[in-house]
């Protein structure tokens, strides 16, 4: 199983689509870890350089419909080889969640007001992220700050997590 904590990276804005997340330009590659430094390259955010912004961190957090788009499962490969293995959002585009889960990773969805209220206590800071799929929360850490989330994570996703990914989770069921 995947490493979900870690620093985090909050992404203050909805609707990131695949080509922001990993360039179009770049799915000829034909390795995971060619994608590695492309990630978020054509993200545009106030504040945010792809460049000093991503590295160190495990956990991205951000608003609504995450990975719309196109769908390849490049985008989720990309965060991977980046060592982000869990995206926390109000919700996320169907074929990029699933995506994230046949990878292995955690793709959780968050209420809008739980992640609202993420980011007003916690993206101005330096925040640590513990995952525990065992008992399905997210806990965030800054200075003094501590606050624990639960999350629903379905069975079958669960599996997925637990195995690895979907071609783990098959060699080991059929």
């Amino acid at each position: 199983m995947k490493n979900f904590s870690g620093k985090v990276l909050f992404l203050d804005r909805s609707d990131i689509n695949t080509d922001e997340i990993i360039p179009a330009k770049y799915l000829t590659e034909i390795t995971k870890e060619a994608l590695k430094p492309y990630l978020l390259e054509d993200l545009k955010l106030d504040t945010f350089n792809p460049e000093k912004d991503i590295e160190g961190k495990a956990v991205v957090i951000t608003r609504e419909n995450f990975g719309c788009g196109s769908s390849r499962e490049h985008a989720p490969w990309a965060l991977e080889v980046n060592d982000i293995n869990a995206v926390f959002a109000a919700n996320f585009a169907r074929i990029y969640r699933q995506n994230m889960y046949n990878c292995g990773m955690l793709a959780m969805e968050l209420p809008e007001n739980t992640i609202n209220e993420i980011f007003s206590k916690f993206a101005s800071k330096d925040t640590e992220a513990k995952v525990d799929i065992s008992s399905s929360t997210l806990t965030l850490e800054s200075g003094d700050i501590k606050e624990t989330y639960n999350f629903n994570l379905a069975g079958f996703d669960r599996s997925l997590i637990e195995s690895g990914g979907w071609v783990d989770y098959a060699d080991k069921k059929y």
